[in-house]
């Protein structure tokens, strides 16, 4: 028994072999630093904690493709995988629709990619981009990845996004209209949410035409605005065990949509950067046990979903 729905799965079906992101730096920034909404960006941010040795934006988005895919034949010894293209680092979109079309025509030229992932803010795209991104999906596959991290509009404010819940199910909305794939992320535990919050998320984000879904447990990172607060209110915070987080998933599982499919369940922070929790465990030795917990509980994603 399948007991959530996997995004590997599902995208794997789409090109009939294994498909591997490939990250890419394209040197954009963000409106909550360049003071367009805010500066210092969000008080958990710190992109080089996700962000590849070989994705450096002085290198050209070929340079980096090239670099990407034979760091994965190296390490992976697949040759015959597909390829994403994964603009991760900042927002992809918050630009001239010129400098997109360069940027991703550049990225959709490379024969070794079939696709892209566009990691933004849902305050950086409008019709006119989605249109853009649209007509490339015709031919390519096309994701437009959301940076939620919470459906509280006082947690928003909390960690200074520059934008409230609404603008993010109006952004999910619009792109999905348009035949877009959706994606989101939210993290898990972030200052001043218990249990009861973080599961209403869950029916909140049931509620929106998103296809795939990224669970990150919240993690204190060096050299972000949230560990400076930490340290000096440490009342503020309180961090999952890897146990207690397990079964926080389990019951978010069983209250999200079956349609969404889950592309993560942790993060996981390079340990020179990383404060608080480490738990010591890879992302696959984690999905087993996040497998092994829904087998004992004899649960599945969608258990306790309502619909409409």
């Amino acid at each position: 028994m399948t007991r959530y729905t996997n995004f590997n799965t599902l995208v794997r079906s789409k090109f009939d072999t294994r498909v591997q992101k490939i990250s890419i730096n394209a040197g954009f920034t963000c409106p909550n630093r360049d003071g367009s909404k805010g500066r210092g960006g969000c008080t958990y941010c710190n992109n080089q904690t996700f962000v590849p040795g070989y994705c450096h934006p002085v290198k050209t988005i070929s340079q980096q493709i090239e670099e990407g895919i034979g760091f994965f034949r190296k390490k992976e010894k697949y040759n015959d995988q597909a390829y994403l293209a994964y603009f991760q680092s900042y927002t992809n979109t918050y630009d001239s629709l010129e400098k997109l079309e360069s940027v991703y025509g550049e990225a959709l030229r490379h024969p070794g990619v079939k696709g892209i992932v566009v990691g933004t803010r849902p305050d950086c795209v409008d019709e006119r981009i989605l249109a853009y991104f649209a007509g490339l999906a015709r031919d390519h596959y096309v994701m437009i990845e959301y940076g939620i991290e919470s459906t509280s509009d006082k947690t928003l404010e909390r960690i200074n996004r520059g934008h409230d819940y609404q603008c993010a199910v109006d952004a999910i909305e619009l792109t999905a209209s348009m035949g877009l794939q959706v994606g989101a992320h939210m993290i898990l535990g972030l200052p001043g949410e218990d249990r009861d919050l973080i599961l209403t998320h869950a029916d909140r984000l049931s509620k929106l035409p998103l296809d795939a879904l990224k669970l990150h447990q919240l993690q204190l990172v060096k050299g972000t605005i949230m560990a400076r607060v930490a340290r000096e209110h440490p009342e503020l915070f309180s961090f999952f065990s890897a146990d207690a987080y397990l079964d926080l998933l389990v019951d978010f599982l069983e209250r999200l949509n079956p349609a969404i499919a889950i592309e993560r369940f942790v993060s996981q922070s390079p340990k020179a950067f990383l404060i608080s929790p480490d738990w010591g465990l890879k992302n696959f030795e984690f999905v087993t046990l996040v497998e092994r917990r829904l087998e004992e509980r004899d649960t599945w994603q969608g258990r306790l979903y309502k619909g409409e």
